[in-house]
């Protein structure tokens, strides 16, 4: 079984989106890249999956695990 996911990224007609991982559709649509992270931090919790945050050129900029993570750190084993 493969990692659940929920990506942050940019709209190609403005703004941000909050996906989850493979979905074709977003989930919401935001104005702000705040307001789409904040809203996916959220289900990216009760969802227990890692949260990935992209640039506006689509690229990932950061990723943060909120559960299920396969090499967490030493100090959380």
């Amino acid at each position: 079984m493969g990692r659940k996911t929920r990506h942050v990224v940019p709209n190609s007609e403005g703004g941000w989106d909050s996906k989850k991982g493979g979905a074709e559709r977003a989930s919401k649509h935001f104005d702000t890249k705040k307001d789409a992270e904040k809203y996916s931090r959220d289900l990216s919790r009760k969802e227990g999956s890692e949260l990935i945050i992209h640039k506006k050129d689509g690229k990932i900029h950061r990723a943060d695990s909120h559960g299920g993570d396969p090499n967490p750190p030493k100090d959380k084993r």
